[in-house]
């Protein structure tokens, strides 16, 4: 486990958690940007999530989206080109792990955003680039996040280093991110809980927003 001395706690009444990018066409069997270890995190995130709805604190989802019209995105992900149109909303796929077609971009059902929870549409990596994040959770009054999904060294990464321009305490939870490269999520992980942020366990996590 990699953690620097706590610069700031974990307190429940000023954080939010930020899950990253868990959608079909990066979690589900056979997607076209599959992360094979982020199904190995649903529990986890499956736990934070109970934790964090059960008092009603803000949680918030952010969407890679992609299409119809060609951005620099395309040259570093080929498979957001069609034919395969990844992370296109509305574009339906078929998964070897679950029955019937799911709009690609959505977030998998297995942790499907309440109503009331925010989705963050993004066009790049960093949850926080040209989108509505910061200003969402200023209105409820939050200086720290809890990060999580996938992809570590990409969505993960960028979007813990937008928290940390943009003001914001993070805490990336090892065990709830994920990537193809298991050198690469050392390397984040690494990196970022040197000058970013902290790095720790859901375990950790919530025995110390309880305490």
């Amino acid at each position: 486990m990699i953690d620097v001395p706590k610069a700031f706690p974990l307190r429940a009444g000023k954080s939010a958690l930020i899950v990253v990018d868990m959608q079909n066409d990066f979690v589900r069997v056979g997607a076209p940007l599959e992360v094979p270890d982020a199904r190995e995190t649903i529990e986890v995130h499956l736990e934070l999530l109970d934790w964090f709805r059960g008092r009603g604190r803000p949680v918030v989802f952010t969407r890679f989206v992609a299409g119809p019209s060609p951005t620099l995105m395309w040259k570093w992900s080929p498979a957001i080109a069609p034919p395969v149109c990844c992370c296109w909303p509305g574009f339906m796929r078929a998964y070897g792990d679950i029955q019937g077609e799911r709009d690609c971009v959505a977030v998998i059902d297995e942790l499907a955003p309440r109503p009331q929870e925010a989705q963050i549409d993004k066009y790049g990596y960093n949850g926080f680039h040209r989108t509505r994040l910061t200003d969402l959770l200023v209105a409820h009054d939050v200086d720290t996040v809890l990060i999580t999904g996938t992809v570590t060294q990409i969505c993960v990464e960028d979007t813990a280093r937008g928290a940390f321009h943009e003001g914001f305490q993070s805490a990336v939870v090892a065990d709830a991110v994920s990537s193809y490269a298991p050198d690469l999520h050392r390397a984040s992980l690494q990196t970022l809980s040197m000058k970013y942020g902290r790095v720790v366990t859901a375990h950790d996590a919530i025995h110390e927003l309880e305490g």
